[in-house]
């Protein structure tokens, strides 16, 4: 394998906003660098391109949103270890969860291309949901979670990050609390619950922001974001209040550090993996893979 070789993975929809023009420059940087790459276009087998062709590859870039690199980090996952190229990220999505959490530079492709040739590889920690499906930055279910999957992309690409708000607002009316027993290092829990997320990030769903001084994203442990149901009307403006003040210390919020976690539910509970649909699951059985990818920063 050629340490030179690049697999230059594009995502159509994010560069619709980036111009052909900018996209030769970035290209012509890597070459300026001495690498040689293979430009791909990406499509919803996204993670099959990636598992059939990045072990002939010294470095992996993609150029999307976080759907694209989640796609991107399921597909090196399915290859052995010892074949993973390194991996750079070109964010060009709405939410840029991943790209906030490393403050990567948003929407300005050139930045973000330099940023990978001066960059060094880092360790990161990736999740996998009952030992099949893999995701980059969360797994949730309950209030919102349906926001980043069910939000049309053109309205997306129009409105931005105000796009999610528009769309959480408008399901505002079908809040549900959900009864949940959940095994994780530090005992069992078991509640009602309106959202729960299993997170390696500082940023989801560009709403639920973390402090970036108490999240590691490779020491093997996901942060649980918990928000109990609400039991009156000063626990729903606690919950308010803390996501907007990032302060999450009200009676009805908890986050929790573990490296695995088991949730009990008494019906098929929907869930999303990195803004995608995650299927509906009355089991869901969470682990940390530390140290899966090297991730260019």
């Amino acid at each position: 394998m050629d340490a030179k070789s690049l697999m230059f993975l594009v995502n159509p929809a994010a560069g619709r906003s980036t111009s052909a023009a900018s996209l030769g420059t970035v290209i012509e940087a890597f070459c300026m660098a001495g690498y040689h790459p293979t430009v791909f276009y990406t499509n919803r087998q996204t993670t099959l391109l990636v598992r059939e062709n990045a072990p002939d590859y010294g470095t992996l870039v993609c150029l999307g949103g976080d759907g694209t690199l989640s796609q991107t980090i399921s597909g090196l996952m399915d290859i052995p270890e010892e074949d993973r190229p390194m991996l750079g990220y070109i964010p060009m999505g709405t939410a840029n969860d991943v790209a906030n959490t490393l403050n990567l530079p948003l929407r300005r492709p050139m930045a973000a291309a330099q940023d990978i040739l001066n960059g060094r590889p880092i360790p990161y920690d990736v999740g996998v949901m009952n030992w099949q499906n893999y995701f980059t930055y969360v797994a949730a279910f309950g209030a919102f979670t349906e926001v980043s999957y069910a939000t049309d992309q053109e309205m997306k690409n129009a409105l931005g990050k105000a796009a999610y708000i528009l769309s959480g607002l408008s399901m505002l009316p079908k809040l549900k609390s959900y009864h949940t027993r959940i095994e994780y290092e530090g005992g069992t829990i078991e509640d009602d619950f309106i959202f729960g997320a299993v997170s390696n990030s500082t940023s989801v769903a560009g709403m639920i922001k973390l402090d970036k001084r108490k999240v590691a994203l490779s020491d093997g442990l996901f942060e649980m974001v918990l928000v109990h149901t609400p039991k009156s009307v000063s626990e729903l403006t606690g919950i308010v209040n803390g996501i907007l003040n990032q302060t999450y210390t009200g009676a009805a919020m908890q986050i929790l550090q573990t490296s695995h976690v088991k949730f009990f539910f008494e019906e098929a509970v929907p869930w999303t993996r990195d803004g995608e649909d995650g299927g509906s699951h009355t089991y869901c059985e969470i682990h940390n893979l530390p140290h899966a990818v090297k991730l260019i920063v």
